[in-house]
């Protein structure tokens, strides 16, 4: 009797760089995390358990402080322009655009955005979306360096880009005040008992 190996499939994406987000939107749903800046395509794996785990660390943190008008979420789609679409690790948005965004936030409904730098997304996390968040009007960027301790790295704009990060590394209290007063120990962000 004869078998058929099965093979490799690949998926085939509509549309032919530069892609705009209108042609993201008709990309089938394959399990692969598609983001875009200036119209080139990022596709990020899967985030590992580590960096899952202080993603749901820090939501709680934002959550506790977080003023009854803002909510703190994860994983959120953020349309910049036509052809620079992202889905930041973490962020803190105006309640009432929950309910009456559809399926993306526009930079104006974002107060923060947080990644968790891991080493598929480092490259990414510490330049690119700097610039790209910055350009969008988002008044603050935190980065979480889990190999850091870890360590908070915090962004904060100044007029069209950020100005240096403050970091706070594990071990001491970050005191912070935007986009609402929130104290905590980056150590916190990693569970390592």
């Amino acid at each position: 009797m004869a078998t058929i190996e099965p093979t490799e499939q690949r998926t085939v994406l509509p549309g032919a760089p530069p892609y705009s987000v209108d042609d993201l939107l008709k990309f089938p749903d394959d399990g692969n995390r598609y983001e875009l800046f200036n119209g080139s395509l990022l596709v990020s794996p899967a985030p590992l358990p580590p960096h899952q785990d202080t993603i749901f660390l820090t939501q709680i943190i934002l959550h506790k402080a977080a003023p009854r008008h803002l909510r703190a979420m994860t994983t959120i789609n953020v349309r910049v322009s036509e052809q620079d679409f992202f889905i930041p690790d973490l962020a803190v948005v105006q309640r009432k655009a929950i309910h009456t965004t559809g399926p993306m936030f526009s930079p104006q409904d974002v107060l923060l955005v947080g990644e968790v730098v891991s080493p598929s997304t480092k490259l990414r996390d510490r330049a690119l979306k700097v610039e790209a968040y910055a350009a969008a009007g988002i008044p603050t960027y935190w980065r979480i360096e889990l190999n850091e301790g870890p360590t908070l790295y915090v962004y904060t704009l100044d007029g069209d880009s950020y100005a240096s990060p403050i970091a706070y590394k594990a071990g001491t209290v970050a005191h912070l005040t935007e986009p609402f007063p929130v104290s905590f120990d980056p150590a916190e962000l990693q569970d390592l008992d």
